[in-house]
């Protein structure tokens, strides 16, 4: 347990200290050895060199005395190199270079293998994965995780590079996300406008085919060419509607500040221009508070006018608004007692939703789209149910923007 403890301490440590552990350990067994073999090269040269001393006179030296103890102290005298054998000349040369040089030469090879093992042990295998992450970062394959988890340089330079990955997955996701709506919307686009052109398109060849010689009368071609005008104002809405989203990346929140009574105020006057059948009854409720919010008031009245104006077209009797304001978020929920949605709201959000045939002659289908849109843009979210007692309920929630 202490070992596991330890070897973990090891394998954490900064790459500073550690190349300093590597260096201090190599050095630290370069001189032991250096100091073994010096040994070894200083007796093995004595050992050749008392081959060629006088071995009597030797003795008589080391056991003279003075006053009954050693006056001097002996060694093997190194004999001259023409008195000694080639070899022994050689191998006692070999050991003065040995005792000369071995500690500087065990020192630099200690020096390389602290390195060489410093890079195997703590460079190499996060260098290797940030590379092989790199290749394939490039060829935008991101279905992969880099598995180096030391709590060192390296192991924080990975895991910030496994969060880039991450984010570039994220972001991979999002704009495939973005692209597939974009398709999406082409193809609504040209499924939308190709009905009222067909309209225009039949009652044109039948104006001109049966108007000059008198087989339709005026009424019925001033009823055709009402249903024209009908179909030219609905193109035109359709045009405003895609001018509208196709600004809607580019518009920039202005931020200030929003209180309750404002905002209710602001909803009153919208209802004076929507609410228009008198059979139906709308409830606005708002929570009095003194918090200020702080976001965008015309996105945020866009957006409830395009709830209201779903709600007027589905309530039966009476539609009701609840709204909360805080410092941190305002809510907006528009309740209906219609029939609810029936589809999830995924569905319902997506450009050009009808719910059924009749709508698409009076409206585009883009409100709930561009209300969650601008809801997400508010840093906030649509949320879409159908209530218990019947009926659907909108909530639109934006969160403060500075």
């Amino acid at each position: 347990m202490g070992d596991g403890i330890s070897m973990d301490k090891i394998k954490n440590l900064s790459v500073r200290k550690t190349i300093l552990l590597y260096l201090a350990v190599g050095f630290i067994c370069s001189f032991l050895l250096s100091a073994v073999i010096v040994k070894i090269a200083t007796y093995t040269q004595e050992q050749i060199w008392w081959n060629y001393v006088d071995q009597d006179k030797y003795f008589e030296a080391v056991n003279g005395e003075k006053g009954g103890k050693p006056y001097y102290r002996t060694e093997i005298p190194r004999p001259a190199s023409s008195d000694m054998s080639s070899t022994d000349r050689h191998i006692s040369e070999f050991c003065d270079f040995l005792q000369t040089y071995i500690a500087l030469i065990l020192s630099a090879t200690a020096s390389c293998a602290s390195v060489f093992l410093f890079y195997k042990h703590k460079l190499k295998q996060p260098i290797e994965e940030l590379e092989q992450a790199s290749r394939r970062i490039a060829r935008n394959d991101l279905d992969f995780h880099i598995t180096y988890e030391n709590q060192d340089e390296m192991g924080r330079l990975c895991g910030e590079f496994e969060r880039m990955r991450e984010q570039l997955a994220q972001n991979n996701k999002e704009l495939w996300r973005m692209v597939e709506e974009e398709r999406t919307l082409r193809a609504a686009i040209a499924h939308d406008i190709r009905s009222p052109l067909s309209v225009l398109k039949g009652y044109q060849e039948m104006l001109m085919d049966y108007l000059p010689d008198g087989t339709v009368d005026i009424k019925t071609a001033m009823e055709m060419l009402s249903e024209s005008w009908k179909q030219i104002e609905r193109m035109d809405h359709f045009v405003e509607t895609m001018r509208k989203m196709s600004s809607l990346e580019q518009r920039t929140l202005l931020s200030r500040p929003i209180t309750a009574e404002e905002i209710k105020a602001d909803i009153r006057a919208e209802l004076i221009v929507l609410e228009t059948d008198e059979k139906k009854k709308v409830v606005l409720k708002v929570q009095e508070t003194t918090d200020r919010f702080q976001g965008d008031k015309e996105v945020i009245l866009e957006v409830t006018e395009n709830l209201l104006s779903n709600a007027l077209r589905y309530a039966k009797k009476q539609i009701t608004i609840n709204v909360s304001v805080t410092q941190q978020e305002l809510k907006i929920c528009v309740e209906d007692d219609g029939s609810g949605f029936d589809s999830d709201m995924e569905t319902v959000t997506q450009a050009f939703y009808q719910q059924n045939v009749k709508d698409s002659l009076n409206h585009a289908g883009m409100g709930m789209y561009i209300s969650r849109l601008y809801c997400e843009k508010h840093g906030g979210r649509l949320v879409l149910e159908n209530r218990t007692a019947g009926g659907a309920e909108v909530t639109a929630i934006f969160r403060r923007i500075v």
